[in-house]
Parts: C-alpha cells; structure tokens; sequence
C-alpha cells in the first residue's frame, strides 16, 4: 500500500507540472479588468468589496476585494458591458458608469469617500435569485432571503428544494439518505440528532449560501453517496469587533431554549473568532408497535403489541474559539478549537401485551427505563495559506487532532404480569455501564494551479487520517440483589483505519462550455477485534473515484449538462460498534463490525431555462447498500435492530424547479420531485425485491408586508416509500411565520408555528421472513417559537475563510 500511495503522489506531482508547461504558451481566451481604489487617507482599502455587474440585467458577476494598496483584478471575464459597484462600512457607495470590455480592460483609480457616521445600510444594484441551478449543484443565496434572518440554519435548511427532514432528524436529499453536511467545505462532526441540534444553534444570520451538491468533485472527499450539503458562511472583512446575539424559546408539549453568541474580532494583521450556544430541549417519542411471529408456512405463532413512551432532557454546550494572522499580505496561518459538551436523560415507559399463536391474550410486561448518556467531544485545527502569485497559484495545509468521550449509565426494571394483571414471576433487573473514546488525527495539503491559457484551473491534493476507537461495555443482572455480569449482552470493541487519499481535478469555463474533470483515490486500512468473544477483522482495499461534469449554454433561455461521480458511505463508528442498547427483554439495536462500506455511480442530465426553471433527469445505483433492519434475534420472540448490506438499491430521480414570483409582494419557490427506488437482495433469511414511484413537493413562499415586516408559508409533502423492508406512509406538514425588523435591521424578532396541524407523522410496515411489524410514530413536532436576534458593532463577520479542518469526515462517522 505504501508503493500505492507513492506512486499517487508522484503522478500528482508530474501531471501538476506537465499539465501547467504544456499550456503555459497558449493563447487566452478570456481577458481581465483591473483598477486601483483610492481615498484621501488610504487606509481599509484592502475591506472594500468590489461587484462586476451586468449592464443590460444588473445580475452580479464576480465579487473581489481590493489589497491594501487599493488594487483589484477580475480575471477571466468574457467581452461585454459592466458596471463597478463598491461596498464598505468606510467609504460611501460606488457607482461606475457603464465600462465596455474587450480586451485586458484598466478602469482607472477610482476615488472613494470617506462614510458618515451616520450612513445607513447601502443599497446594492446587483440581485442574486434566491436559487440558482448549475450543472452539478443548487446554490441557495440565503444572504439574499429577507426572511432567513432570525431563522436557524435547519429551518432554512428545510425549506432547500429537494431537502427532507424526517421524524429522526435524519436529513434525505432527493428522497435519498446517505448526505454529508458541511460547512466551508468540511464535513460536520455530527449526524442524526446531533447534526439536527447543531443546526438549531446555528443562526442563519452566519450564512452566505448553502451549495446542494449532487455530484461532487474530486477534491471532496469520496463519503456521501446521496450528495453533499456545504452550508456557506459569511466572510467577515470588517475592522474591529462585532458579531451577533440571539435569543430563542419555543413550546410544544415541552420547552426548548436556544440562546447564542458569535464575535468576531480584527484589527490590523490579527483576527480573533468565537462562539458559544447553548441548547436546552425536552422532547417526546410516542411510539405504538404491533408485532407478529411465524413459522415456516407463515402461520402466526404469537406477538406483542407495545405502547412506549420517551421522554427526552438535553443540555448541550458548543464552544468555539480560534484566530488567524497574516505572517505576511500572502500567508496566513491559524487556528481553531472546537468542544461539544452534552449531557440528558432519557427516560421510557414500555407496556407489552403478549399473544399467542390463537391471539389469545398470555400475559404483559412493563418496563421502566432510566439512561443518562454524557458525550464530551474537543477537537483542534492548524491551517496554513500561503498565496504563491497573483495569478492564483494557492497552496493550504491543515493538521487536525479530535477526541471524543461517552459515558452512558442504562437502568432498565422490567414487571411481568398474568391476564388478571398479578405478578407472573420476579422482576428483571439491567443496568448497564457503556464507556467509549475515540481519537482521529489527520493531515491534509492542497494546490491550486491556473491554467491561463486555456481558461482553466488545476486542483490537487493529499489526505492521510488515523482513528482509533476503544468502546467498553458492561451489563450487570441485578434482579437477585446482586450485580452478576451478563457475559452475553456486554463485549469490548476496539476499532483502528487508516485512510490515504489524493486527487486531481481539472476545470475550466469558456463562452459556452464549461468541463470539470477529477479522479480520486483511497487506500483504507481498517481493523476490528472484539476482546470478549475474540472476533475480528483486517481489511485492506484501493479505490478509485472518478468524477466531472459537461455543460453547454446553447444561447440565454437554455443550458444543457451532464454530470457523474462515483461515492461510497462507510458506516459510522457507531454503526460498527456492536454493543446492545435495550429497549425492553424482547427488543434491542446494536451495531455491525461486519458492515462493508456502500458505493455509488451516479449520473444527472440537467436542462435550465432562462436560468430560472431547472429540470433534471437522473440515475444510480449502489451496492453493499447499508439498510437498518428488524428482524428476528437468538432469543424467542426477540427483534434486533442493526445495519446490513443489500445486494443493491437502484435510483431514477426527475425534478422540476420553478420559482414564482408576483410584483413585490410575493415569492415563491417551488420544488416537485418523482423518483423510483428499488431494492433487490437477501437478507436475514428473506428475498428482498421491492419499488415503489414516490412523488415529494416543496414550496416555500415568502410575503412582503412592508421592507421591515414579511410572512412565510412552507408546505412539503412525501408520499408513500420503500426504505428496504419499510413500507413508509406519506405524510404533509405546513409551518408559517412572521418576522418583524427592528432599529434599522440590526435586529428581528420572529414569531413561528411548525408543523400546523400536527401531521408530520411516521407510520410504517415491515415484513420479512419469520417476522412482521406495524408501527405508528409520533414526536413534539408542533412547536411555537419565538425568537430576538441582534447585531452589534456592524455587519457579523465570521473571520477569515479558514475556520475548519481536514479531519470532518471522520468526525461526522463518530456522531
């Protein structure tokens, strides 16, 4: 493997070279428009934003920032009429007339005035829709949302076309679940409830735009094989020390409190960040189960239907701290520090009424659960950029350590009843002690080479991230009096991986083409023992991930491309852990050390008129797809619940988006898509071979009182699905808000009810062999919340671009 790795590294290096010669000489096919901004102190030049504006539409093209000196470039604009538009806290608005462009254009020095103390927010000619559609993604331009401010980042998150969030707060794309969330290009540490949670903390304030990437590049890294979500954020320029306040209550049938704090600090070569959120939530999870046994000739031989309840205590602490410093005007290097601290109890209530093979009543059972988990998760990035040129030429570095720490206690009494509701026989007595750590370092360097001749860019890069995970669990019978260690339930796993990664991706746009092209590769090493019963595993594999994309504007009203990309999701840590978490004495989940990772082709032909309607046409297939199933375990009328791999699941998707938009008033996005799943294998003893066409619709829709008041209305609907052996129910929800900005938009206070009319349920079936299961699920969904937010000291600036690390993906497999 270490020759593999060489030998990658080593044709990196030489097609860098190559490509970068064989080109050098070539003529251009775009030209540039540079200028120098000056003032009467020239000082803070170098925090002026400069916008490129079309002419003829006032849509934006390009955005740059001055250098200290004053001096701006953009590069690679084709011939055409633009106008110059300046924007800063310093200086007054800019306004050029119109420039023509030809060829290597000079706009001159441009003189800015100083701004009154007093200036108010400036008004911007360029416009961003609030989506745009390219070839292998949608951009949502939330800073471009009136009513983003004030929202979380999940609800506007859930309001993306083509984004479900369901009754788990697990996040599907495209009806598809498998998605990486980003930020600023790094995977999160989290998934499932933890993601959901640290959305909720994040205010949307924070967000420039939120890139939904359904077939990425090669310089991301290969996990995800349903798509990325890279949630943008603001690139703060502004000197001196400002940042945003937030406040939050919401209440269902229990409370939920959110207050938060981000700040950014800059003053000459020095820029200080952090951020602290705080999250108290009480939730519940009603949960009716109705189960069946059979035998051979699928006859029933008895049941149990249960009735369980959930109820939910969080605390949760997100701190962040960390600076950047510019070593010279080219090279910055940083830091950034990151802790997750939480703590809850989940309590539970089961009762089970047992039947036999006539559905005659044999007796119940009620248990009482008691779990406190503790989860303690610090990590620290190093970065480094270094600008080679003014050309372009960029290299960055990141070196990442991360530590994360469980501690969980589970008390479960279990009674057991007659029909005439006496006691049938002793109690059951677990308690159970789950200890985990885990610890992922990783390092990682970047390249970023123009190819100016032909108009294109060159990307390249290496990755190597080391995991250890250690998880010790005990269950203990303490039904005599005692604390007997039950040698079936507890077990101790130890899991080590090794990923080494590089990739090259080269991509260009020209008048009416633009191609992307990429290949990435992956050498894992992974290994698992589990101490008790001596089981384990050594695996070592090389794979390859190509991706890249074609797209042609035929003229202004239509846009044609065709995207692909190869995926694979390998299953968390948790997902491979193997130690049980109970339910009651019939019912128990637990992980897989045998789980292979699943991979993905995939392929998307996308057409988009006049820029604002998009339409597209997809297809793939993965195989060692990771399902979690029900079904049957060791014990008598016993069900486990644990992932596996199915031989494959095949995927056809066609959307359409189309905004709306009447007068002012009105703005409507709108989302409708129809795809068809099939799943095909076997599993657990049972033939899988089922598909279903399902149809989801997503609008949202923002209206304008007046500049300081807008309503929103948002209505999705999911009709029936297939998640493996699950048939799913549809179900519908509507959520409507109201927002009012105050003291000239440095503050909002916003007034929301989610899910109206409380229809935002999972009801589902199950059916495999010796096996079956109805279940109704509900949760604390309709919530009505009310939420302050407040700027202070200028716009809320987030720093410089580097906030984050090279480690996220293996992060977000701990959560």
């Amino acid at each position: 493997m270490k020759k593999t790795w060489s030998y990658t590294l080593i044709f990196i290096i030489y097609v860098t070279t190559y490509v970068n010669k064989s080109y050098s000489q070539e003529k251009m096919a775009y030209s540039n428009i540079k200028g120098k901004l000056s003032s009467t102190q020239n000082k803070n030049l170098d925090e002026v934003l400069i916008q490129l504006v079309n002419d003829a539409d006032k849509k934006l093209v390009k955005m740059e920032y001055a250098d200290q000196q004053g001096n701006f470039l953009f590069e690679q604009i084709p011939p055409g009429t633009y106008i110059l538009v300046t924007q800063s806290m310093a200086f007054a608005r800019y306004q050029s007339a119109p420039i023509v462009h030809t060829k290597n254009t000079d706009a001159g020095i441009i003189l800015l005035s100083t701004a009154s103390t007093t200036l108010k927010e400036a008004a911007v000619v360029a416009t961003k829709p609030f989506i745009q559609q390219q070839y292998d993604k949608t951009v949502v331009n939330v800073a471009a949302s009136i009513s983003a401010a004030g929202s979380t980042a999940l609800e506007v998150l859930e309001k993306a076309p083509g984004i479900t969030i369901d009754q788990n707060d697990n996040i599907a794309m495209r009806g598809r679940q498998g998605v990486l969330v980003m930020i600023d290009g790094k995977q999160v540490p989290m998934s499932g409830q933890d993601l959901a949670n640290m959305l909720r903390n994040m205010s949307a304030n924070q967000i420039d735009k939120i890139d939904l990437i359904t077939n990425p590049s090669a310089k991301y890294d290969a996990a995800g094989n349903a798509g990325i979500i890279d949630i943008r954020l603001k690139k703060g320029k502004t000197t001196g020390t400002n940042g945003n306040i937030s406040l939050s209550y919401g209440q269902g049938i229990y409370a939920k409190l959110n207050p938060s704090l981000n700040f950014n600090s800059k003053h000459k070569n020095l820029n200080v960040f952090g951020a602290y959120n705080y999250a108290y939530r009480e939730d519940f999870n009603d949960l009716l189960i109705f189960r069946n046994f059979y035998d051979d000739n699928n006859a029933v031989t008895g049941g149990n239907n249960y009735d369980n309840f959930f109820r939910y205590h969080f605390n949760s602490h997100n701190a962040r701290i960390g600076a950047d410093y510019n070593l010279r005007s080219n090279i910055v290097v940083g830091f950034a520090a990151n802790g997750i601290f939480s703590d809850g109890n989940i309590s539970s209530n089961s009762v089970a009424q047992s039947f036999n093979a006539q559905q005659q009543k044999t007796g119940a059972f009620t248990t009482i659960g008691d779990n406190n988990p503790q989860r303690n998760n610090g990590s620290i990035n190093l970065n480094y950029k270094h600008t080679l040129d003014t050309a372009g030429r960029e290299l960055t570095a990141d070196l990442d350590y991360a530590r994360f720490t469980s501690d969980e206690t589970q008390n479960y009494h279990t009674t057991y009843f007659d029909n005439d509701q006496n006691p049938s026989k002793a109690p059951y007595l677990l308690f159970g002690d789950l200890n985990g750590n885990l610890s992922i370092r990783s390092f990682k360097m970047d390249y970023t080479q123009p190819l100016k001749s032909i108009g294109a860019k060159l990307d390249a890069g290496i990755k190597s991230s080391w995991v250890k995970s250690d998880n010790d669990v005990k269950f203990f019978d303490r039904s005599n009096g005692g604390n007997v260690l039950d040698e079936g339930k507890s077990n101790r796993f130890i899991y080590e991986e090794n990923i080494n990664a590089a990739y090259l991706n080269v991509s260009g746009k020209w008048k009416k083409l633009s191609i992307q092209l990429g290949l990435r590769t992956e050498n894992t090493n992974a290994k698992g023992v589990q101490v008790t019963n001596k089981d384990n595993f050594d695996r070592n594999y090389t794979q390859f991930f190509p991706s890249g994309y074609a797209g042609y504007a035929f003229n202004d009203k239509h846009d044609l491309g065709l995207s692909m990309s190869r995926r694979i999701n390998r299953p968390s840590y948790r997902q491979l852990n193997p130690f049980k978490v109970f339910l009651d004495p019939l019912t128990s989940s637990a992980g897989n050390p045998f789980l292979n990772p699943e991979i993905t082709n995939s392929f998307e032909l996308t057409h988009t008129f006049k820029q604002q309607y998009t339409t597209k046409i997809g297809y793939s297939r993965t195989t060692d797809n990771i399902l979690i199933v029900l079904s049957p375990d060791t014990d008598p009328n016993s069900v486990l619940q644990t992932g596996r791999n199915l031989a494959k699941f095949d995927y056809y998707n066609l959307s359409f988006g189309f905004p709306l938009t009447i007068g002012k008033w009105l703005n409507s996005t709108n989302n409708a898509l129809l795809y068809y799943g099939k799943y095909k294998g076997d599993l657990v003893n049972t033939h899988l071979d089922v598909s279903r066409v399902s149809f989801s619709f997503n609008s949202s829709n923002s209206i304008n009182i007046n500049p300081n008041t807008s309503l929103e209305v948002v209505g999705s609907y999911e009709s029936r699905s297939y998640y493996g052996f699950l048939d799913v129910g549809s179900y519908w929800f509507v959520n409507i808000g109201a927002q009012r900005q105050l003291w000239e938009k440095k503050a909002s206070i916003k007034l929301n009810v989610s899910d109206v009319f409380f229809t935002n349920q999972t009801n589902a079936v199950t059916k495999l062999t010796g096996y079956g299961e109805t279940f109704i699920q509900k949760r604390d969904t309709r919530v009505i919340t009310l939420s302050f937010n407040y700027k202070f000291g200028g716009s809320l600036s987030n720093g410089a671009k580097r906030k984050t690390g090279g480690a996220e993906e293996e992060k977000r497999r701990a959560g």
